[in-house]
Parts: C-alpha cells; sequence; structure tokens
C-alpha cells in the first residue's frame, strides 16, 4: 500500500549539507536558525572553525549538527569540506572570503558572506555567472538588512513616479538601555579595534543639496547630527566615511542629499573627539617602553612638558575643558589618570593602548544585554509634492549568546541560505541584496523574528540649516 505524508517523504530526500565556516559570535543565531529548520527542510549543519570546542558550542548537540576543526589555511581539508557541502557560508575575516570563494567555483557550490564585496571578489562574477551561481555578499546586518530595508522604500518610491532627493541612513551597535550603566552610554557589542579606529583612512564624502561635502578625521567627531527614534530617546550620527558609492549601488545618481552614518547616543562623539585630539586613535607607530607605562604615563605622553601642573590640569587646559563639564566626568570614569596601573603591551600603538584601556570599562558583563539602531529618511518628490518617510529598527538582544548583533547579522545570513538552497534566489553572479528577489522574502522572515521597521510618513524638511553636517 502507497501512501504520502510530509515525513515519508522527507526520509527520501537527499539531505543537504550547509557548510558554515566560523563559529565566532556573530555565528551563534545563523547556526541556530539554520539547525531548528534542518528537520522540516533536510538539512545538515556542519560547523567548521579552528577551535571545535567552539564548533560544539554553537551546534549544542544538536542530532542534525556536526562540528569539525577546520584550520582554513590547510588547503586540502577546506577543498574537501567545501566539495562535499550543499552551499558554503563564510562567516570567517573578510579577507579569508576569497580563498573560500576560489574554491565554490571549482567544485561548484553557491556561496554567503556578511562581508562588503572586495575588488578581488568582484573579479570573479564572470566565473561565478559562467558556472550559474549565486554568490551573495553583504547580507548581514551593515551591510545587509540597510541595503535591504533603503532599497524596498526606494522602489516603492520609484514604481509610483517619485523621485528621490534625499537618502539618509544611520546604523549603530549600542549597549540596550537596562544594561547602560556608563557615563559614555556605551560598551563594545563588536570589535572593539574597529570603534577605536572608526573614521580614520581619508575624509568622509557625501552630498548635502547637491554639494559635495569632505570631513576630515580631526572634524568628525564634532559635526553630527540628532535622530529621535520613539521610545528611545535621541541619538546623535556621525558621517561614514564614503557615502557617494552608494549612488551607483542604490541607483541615486541625480539625488541632492546622501548621507550615510554611524550612531551613537548623543554627548559620545564629544568626549571621544578628546582621544582624536590627543592621538590616542592612532595605529601607526609604538610607544616606547609601553609595557612599562602607567595609564596616567600614556595620558601623560601626549601633553606638553610642565614641571609644576598635574597631568589633569594640562589636558583640561590643552582642550579647553572645564572640570564641571561633562566630558570631563566621562574621561575621569575610564581610569585614565590612574599612575598604578599599568599598560603591560609591549611595543603597542597608542590604538592598540586606548582600546585595552577602554575594554576594561566597556566590556559587556554577563546579563549585560546589547541593542541595534537603524534610521533611515527619504525625501521624495511625486506628482509635484515633496514628502519625507522616516523608517527605524530597534533590535534587543537576548543574552550574551543571541545578541542582537548575532541575529541581525545571523539571521538574514541563514534566510537567504535557505532561499538559494530552494532556488527562490537564483539569479547568477556576485550578488547584493538589493534586487526584490532577495530583498522581499528575506526582510518578510526578518519581520516574523522580530526585527521590524516603523514607517512614518511627515512633510519634507530637506536642507535643514541646523544640522551641523
Amino acid at each position: 500500500m502507497y501512501f504520502r505524508n510530509s515525513i515519508f517523504e522527507s526520509n527520501f530526500k537527499k539531505m543537504q549539507t550547509i557548510l558554515v565556516l566560523g563559529a565566532g559570535q556573530s555565528s551563534s543565531s545563523l547556526i541556530t536558525y539554520l539547525l531548528n529548520k534542518s528537520v522540516t527542510e533536510n538539512l545538515q549543519v556542519i560547523v567548521a572553525d579552528v577551535s571545535l570546542d567552539l564548533a560544539k558550542q554553537k551546534i549544542n548537540n544538536h542530532p542534525n549538527g556536526k562540528a569539525i576543526s577546520l584550520d582554513i589555511f590547510n588547503e586540502e581539508a577546506r577543498k574537501k569540506e567545501i566539495k562535499n557541502a550543499a552551499i558554503v557560508i563564510s562567516m570567517l575575516p573578510a579577507k579569508l572570503h576569497i580563498m573560500v570563494a576560489k574554491d565554490c567555483i571549482t567544485f561548484s557550490k553557491n556561496l554567503i558572506t556578511p562581508s562588503y564585496v572586495s575588488e578581488e571578489m568582484k573579479q570573479l562574477n564572470n566565473k561565478v555567472v559562467e558556472k550559474g551561481l549565486v554568490f551573495l555578499n553583504e547580507i548581514g546586518l551593515d551591510p545587509g538588512i540597510d541595503h535591504m530595508s533603503a532599497m524596498q522604500i526606494i522602489d516603492r518610491i520609484r514604481e509610483k513616479g517619485g523621485k528621490m532627493l534625499l537618502f539618509e541612513s544611520f546604523t549603530g551597535g549600542l549597549v540596550a538601555p537596562e544594561s547602560d550603566t556608563n557615563l559614555w552610554n556605551y560598551k563594545f557589542t563588536w570589535n572593539p579595534r574597529n570603534v577605536v579606529l572608526a573614521g580614520q583612512g581619508g575624509a568622509a564624502k557625501f552630498l548635502q543639496e547637491g554639494t559635495y561635502k569632505y570631513i576630515p578625521y580631526q572634524k568628525l567627531f564634532r559635526r553630527t547630527e540628532i535622530l529621535q527614534i520613539d521610545d528611545y530617546g535621541k541619538f546623535e550620527g556621525y558621517a561614514n566615511r564614503d557615502s557617494l558609492k552608494y549612488k551607483n549601488v542604490y541607483g541615486l545618481n541625480d539625488i541632492l542629499t546622501l548621507y550615510r552614518g554611524t550612531i551613537r547616543r548623543v554627548g559620545f562623539s564629544k568626549a571621544w573627539n578628546v582621544f582624536v585630539q590627543l592621538g590616542m586613535t592612532d595605529d601607526s607607530y609604538t610607544i616606547e617602553d609601553s609595557e612599562n607605562m602607567s595609564y596616567r604615563d600614556f595620558t601623560n605622553s601626549f601633553l606638553a612638558y610642565n614641571p609644576s601642573d598635574s597631568v589633569e590640569l594640562k589636558l583640561r587646559y590643552y582642550l579647553k575643558i572645564d572640570q564641571d563639564d561633562e566630558v570631563w566626568e566621562k574621561l575621569l570614569e575610564l581610569n585614565l589618570f590612574n599612575p598604578h596601573k599599568k599598560v603591560a603591551l609591549k611595543n603597542a600603538t597608542p590604538a592598540q593602548i586606548l582600546e585595552k584601556i577602554l575594554k576594561e570599562s566597556w566590556t559587556l558583563e554577563k546579563q549585560d544585554k546589547d541593542m541595534i539602531v537603524m534610521q533611515h529618511l527619504f525625501g521624495y518628490e511625486i506628482q509635484g509634492k515633496k514628502e519625507q518617510i522616516k523608517s527605524s529598527m530597534v533590535c534587543i538582544g537576548d543574552d550574551q549568546t543571541y545578541t542582537a548583533m548575532a541575529k541581525t547579522v545571523g539571521l538574514p545570513v541563514g534566510i537567504a541560505t535557505l532561499k538559494i538552497l530552494k532556488g527562490e534566489i537564483k539569479t547568477p553572479g556576485i550578488q547584493l541584496p538589493i534586487t526584490k528577489e532577495i530583498y522581499e522574502p528575506i526582510l518578510t522572515e526578518l519581520k516574523e523574528n522580530g526585527i521590524t521597521f516603523k514607517e512614518e510618513k511627515m512633510p519634507y524638511l530637506g536642507y535643514n540649516p541646523d544640522k551641523t553636517y
């Protein structure tokens, strides 16, 4: 007797193997999502990391999960795992994606990464297209959710005959309000080194009312914009390094205002500017005898010699900080003037020493939660009328494993992986998530997982003389 049911049929479907390269913090939600889907979708999820223990933690004894130790530089082992997979996800550092990508071409495997597309990756496009493969990149948070949520509204405006006049976009990884316990209203939710070096490498570039604007690094943190997020209060945004590249990415070549920035709580940037002006964020040289310096010595090394004035007085005088200024309170909180605390880093750069100091105050505690905040502004003209849309998203982490950062990076990767496996995303080539084929189904499922945007229509503001940028 022949009968049908989904469980019976699934036993005859060939189990498909998803290879996840890298079991770092941002992979937690991704791996759990895939394992949760593995029964109904008949999947095996192989998590490969140089640390077998870390990979095992992420699998958490799930029957459809397998943890393996893999040195990504072991070519034979790497190629073996990629060859045997149905699809490959690279959660490795961005510079390592290219070797994985070349193997995926060799063995005709689709590839997903959350990282920016490198020039080397772009050069593989013809080979990827020839083999009919999908290499989907920039499918995490920023880049990723920012692309999809922006393009969904931009496309909607265009379909109604609207002309884009303004696009501003801001994203920030912050500490959740219930875990906000320091004067900076900030804790590290991502790579601390990237935070310390943020904004370096050239002037910030953007468009303002048809005029190209540039902010040099030494001025970046004093040129901020105030943002309002419903239920969460005021934030500030400072400019990202290059907003202009999004003219082509989003098809905004005729737009008047184009600005992308990073979100922090109000007051952070003004205080951070102290480190920039002192030179503490410089990563281009090492400090002599750094391992034996105290934190006070480190701070003093950037100030002029004076036989009588204290380090505190010299710093306040140099940067014109009043003793009752909230910036001064923030600096005191970081232990910068402690004569007993040793740097204990040999041949360290100023940026490396500052990172060590900050990590002691800004590392998330076990009970802490993080928060992702994103906001877009769209100004447009339709049938002779100018309008504006504000779209905002806030995501709060569950705990130190399933952080907001892990959810917003990992879930889009996981959803995209299954859509590609099932043939729902199939356009070949080096792809970004900026087409309806990609962004519509992923945003729909993200909404089902609690990652939602709140839209508000308002009068078009256009040029705002109160903005400091």
